[in-house]
């Protein structure tokens, strides 16, 4: 199944993709430690935002009660809050 935000998690793994051979490319070079740790933590960063928003996505259009009632949207809200913290 496709989502909306499937194309922009698409961007963002590719970018990250990108900035991991860059990575890569320093290791070979022999590049600082330093430069290395800060290029991974931003690879890092990449593949984590783009894992929250395939996972927001899913949890707002997937897991959805049918009924629609009270108790299961508010259980909905706090999962999502809850997810933030993964």
């Amino acid at each position: 199944m496709k989502h909306a935000s499937h194309p922009d998690v698409i961007k963002r793994l590719k970018r990250a993709h990108g900035h991991l051979a860059s990575v890569i490319t320093m290791i070979e070079e022999g590049r600082p430690c330093l430069e290395l740790a800060q290029q991974l933590h931003a690879v890092d960063s990449a593949i984590s935002n783009a894992k929250r928003e395939l996972i927001q996505d899913h949890m707002e259009h997937c897991l959805v009660d049918e009924t629609g009632s009270k108790e299961s949207k508010k259980a909905l809200s706090e999962f999502k809050a809850l997810a933030k913290y993964l």
